[in-house]
């Protein structure tokens, strides 16, 4: 006889744990590779694709995406959501993560497809060879690379553009896209060095498949190694489809 009650008690404790327990176990994994194709410098992944990767997983319009240490390639990465927190692991070793945030930036006039196309007609340098083959700025064959090279724009002081076809498009495609012009916004005439250390995004439409679309860069400020920069995404109407807050890390010397 059980007058209080407890063994019944006890059951529902012991199978409200046991629910618990099997709802974690079942939480599915999910896991990702980045393609050789995908790489920013030579031996790890481009930032803004990789901060992608993670949008594309939680699915948010707007998201921060801080990254840790190089993005390996060719590698099996974990995305695992720990609350409001989305991390991407190597084993156990912390690569990235990613919280809604919003960039809080007002994207400025665009120019016009002619005034990109004239800004980036010139190849402009990379700062190292490392950047070379990057696949939003480097020089690739035709189609395997973004090929956006943001140069100055005329009549616009500070700001850089570059003229994008959309092809491929995906999340991931167009945080890589927001990603480089905001680097050669940094420098006369060139990328630099600078490692991206932080992107917060907002995308408000994904390009339609062959559109025409204009990036733009400009510098917000610089605090020793650390540079801020921004960059945005215009559709073919001159209306922004996307916008970005960076942090960029000078290498040490």
């Amino acid at each position: 006889m059980d007058p209080h009650g407890w063994q019944g008690l006890r059951g529902r404790k012991f199978s409200t744990a046991r629910r618990k327990l099997q709802s974690i176990h079942t939480v599915p994994t999910t896991f990702v590779t980045i393609e050789r194709r995908y790489r920013g410098p030579r031996t790890s992944a481009n930032g803004g694709y990789t901060a992608g990767l993670l949008a594309a997983a939680v699915g948010a319009a707007a998201l921060e995406v801080t990254l840790r240490r190089p993005p390996p390639l060719e590698t099996p990465l974990e995305i695992r959501h720990d609350g409001e927190r989305t991390l991407l692991l190597d084993g156990e070793t912390l690569v990235a993560e990613a919280r809604p945030a919003d960039p809080g930036l007002e994207a400025p006039p665009a120019p016009s497809w002619q005034e990109a196309l004239a800004a980036g007609s010139e190849l402009v340098g990379w700062g190292v060879v490392d950047f070379a083959e990057c696949f939003v700025c480097g020089v690739r064959p035709e189609g395997d690379g973004l090929g956006i090279h943001a140069g100055a724009v005329a009549g616009r002081p500070g700001l850089v553009a570059a003229a994008w076809v959309a092809r491929e498009v995906s999340r991931e495609v167009v945080w890589a896209a927001i990603d480089c012009p905001g680097a050669y916004a940094l420098h006369d005439g060139g990328r630099g060095e600078p490692l991206l250390a932080r992107i917060t995004a907002r995308i408000d439409r994904l390009p339609r498949e062959g559109e025409q679309c204009v990036v733009v860069g400009w510098a917000l400020g610089e605090d020793g190694r650390k540079l801020h920069a921004a960059t945005a995404l215009y559709g073919d109407d001159g209306a922004p489809v996307a916008v970005a807050r960076q942090l960029w890390i000078t290498p040490a010397a």
